[in-house]
């Protein structure tokens, strides 16, 4: 899930994951800079690929 959440002239989004056991893992935040369109830069997005792998190494371990 995505929000975008616009303040002044800037844009920020927040992705994050919430169907991980009871937890909210916040995978992360930015400010949007590209004035190129709306779509997401790569490096944003491997990040957060990178961030969810993790969370859902962390959730899966408390279910142990």
């Amino acid at each position: 899930m995505e929000i975008v959440t616009s303040y002044a002239t800037d844009t920020y989004r927040t992705v994050y994951a919430v169907k991980l056991g009871d937890n909210i893992y916040v995978l992360h935040s930015f400010k949007k800079k590209s004035k190129k369109g709306a779509k997401t830069p790569k490096l944003e997005i491997d990040i957060i690929k990178q961030r969810f792998q993790r969370a859902k190494e962390l959730a899966k371990e408390k279910t142990k």
